[in-house]
């Protein structure tokens, strides 16, 4: 078994949880995030479902918030900070190196 395919049976199996938490069947599940009851199965299955399926099951479920934990917002882009670690490198010799034209190669 992949790797790829591990991590949609431990996803399904996550959604499946938060349906059985909910005290919902398949069916209601289905009808309530307006998805085929085959696309639910396979979704809770891990045997392959799209990200609209898993969108729309986690609505019916009221758990969009879930998707949070799978990709957190990334960290707020701080230009000061950026620079700073760029002059620290540049001390240490440890940034991008500079290329200097030869001689014979300058206009």
């Amino acid at each position: 078994m992949s790797t790829i395919d591990a991590l949609e049976q431990a996803l399904g199996r996550g959604v499946r949880a938060q349906r059985l938490a909910h005290r919902l069947t398949q069916a209601e599940v289905a009808e309530r995030a307006n998805v085929s009851l085959g696309a639910l199965k396979h979704l809770e299955t891990g045997a392959g479902a799209t990200t609209t399926t898993l969108v729309k099951v986690l609505r019916a479920l009221g758990t969009e918030g879930w998707l949070d934990t799978l990709a957190p917002p990334p960290a707020p882009f701080d230009p000061m900070r950026l620079l700073e670690e760029r002059q620290q490198a540049a001390s240490r010799g440890t940034g991008p190196a500079r290329v200097r034209r030869r001689a014979a190669e300058r206009p």
